[in-house]
């Protein structure tokens, strides 16, 4: 009978989204800048917001669970996989319009092409998100920052998608932007896109301001290396990578899991990590911060799937 009713589910969301934007046993190392995780049972890449909402009633009339992902930044997927539906938007650039200095975007755009059409417009006030690997959608949803800058900053309003299909407008105020959160961690709803509100600016300045927050990440960060960028929140009055350097934790390994020597705040993919060994890492510097300092961390990356 559950064979029975996946079929119907599949046949269904063909029908409705096409079955080129759909695929079975998706695996979700390619969707995570983690590169790590087991496979999906759905995948499903929607453009439209009648797609979105197709997509929405079809998961709750056959109640399959699902997660909206946006470019997988902040993502750990189990080992065993999900066991329903990744929904992710749409990264193509015809989902930016500009309209004086305001830019309309989808959720699924990254960041880092939304700054960079902000660039080509001389549009001034998201350079500090032209680094950030995610994208618009998963930026909202917890109001993504760097150096001094936030997504508060310049969104004035936000489409959201409701579980039973309809569409409303949020206002910034209405969204309770905070350090790390939007009231999208508080309610089940989905970010279709959004209204950024920036200045007129020079080009050079723009550009400039972008390649320093560049050259400081390479410099900083280990990019070279698979990861969820920042893992832990930053604890009321530390800074969590101080914690963990000063706790002896640079280059603490599990199989194939170390925190970065580079950035202590980071845990990296350095060959074919489990998300298991990623999970017990992050245990495991919980407990050694605690121990030393007690501050308790709280992880930033989101875990899909079942972990023990």
């Amino acid at each position: 009978m559950e064979i029975k009713m996946a079929d119907e589910f599949y046949q269904a969301i063909c029908e409705r989204i096409g079955s080129a934007s759909v695929r079975r046993d998706e695996s979700m190392k390619q969707h995570t800048t983690f590169r790590i995780g087991g496979t999906a049972d759905y995948y499903m890449l929607l453009k439209t917001e009648k797609e979105w909402q197709e997509a929405i009633v079809l998961c709750h009339q056959y109640q399959k669970p699902y997660t909206v992902i946006g470019n997988g930044s902040n993502l750990l997927v189990s080992d065993e996989g999900y066991r329903g539906v990744i929904l992710q938007g749409s990264r193509e650039k015809e989902q930016i319009v500009r309209k004086g200095t305001s830019i309309e975007a989808s959720a699924g755009v990254p960041l880092a092409l939304l700054a960079k059409k902000a660039l080509e417009y001389s549009l001034t006030g998201l350079e500090f998100a032209s680094g950030i690997p995610g994208s618009l959608g998963g930026a909202i949803v917890m109001n993504a920052g760097a150096y001094g800058g936030e997504m508060k900053q310049v969104i004035t309003k936000v489409k959201l998608l409701d579980r039973d299909g309809t569409i409303q407008t949020l206002s910034t105020e209405e969204m309770k932007f905070s350090y790390r959160h939007s009231i999208l961690q508080e309610e089940e709803k989905i970010a279709l896109g959004a209204e950024l509100s920036l200045q007129e600016g020079d080009f050079n300045r723009i550009q400039e301001k972008m390649e320093d927050y560049s050259k400081r990440r390479r410099e900083k960060q280990p990019l070279e290396f698979p990861s969820a960028g920042s893992t832990f929140k930053r604890p009321e009055g530390y800074f969590a990578s101080k914690l963990i350097m000063e706790a002896g934790l640079a280059g603490k390994q599990i199989g194939g899991a170390r925190v970065s020597e580079k950035h202590c705040g980071f845990i990296i993919n350095t060959k074919d990590a489990t998300a298991k060994d990623v999970w017990e890492l992050i245990g495991f510097v919980k407990e050694m911060v605690f121990e030393k300092f007690q501050v308790m961390l709280e992880p930033e990356v989101k875990l899909l799937g079942e972990f023990e």
